[in-house]
């Protein structure tokens, strides 16, 4: 009985597994850095006297390309 139960585990995991590592694909990703600003609006230096920015990774999405709807004005 538990070598039954344990061979419909096995099964209901590999039939499960596939589907969940496809969800997990590498996405493209794109560094983008703005520089930090006081409350003044003025940029801020570091000692070196570079300015000092903040960066962050984004997902960049792919776009779609699709016909115009007839009848909707631009």
């Amino acid at each position: 009985m538990k070598t039954v139960m344990s061979l419909i585990v096995a099964t209901a995991f590999t039939l499960i597994h596939p589907t969940v590592s496809a969800a997990d694909e590498k996405k493209e990703t794109k560094k983008v850095c703005i520089d930090q600003k006081d409350k003044d609006g003025k940029v801020i230096k570091d000692k070196d006297g570079k300015v000092k920015q903040t960066c962050k990774d984004v997902v960049v999405h792919k776009k779609l390309e699709g016909t115009e709807v007839p009848g909707q004005k631009k």
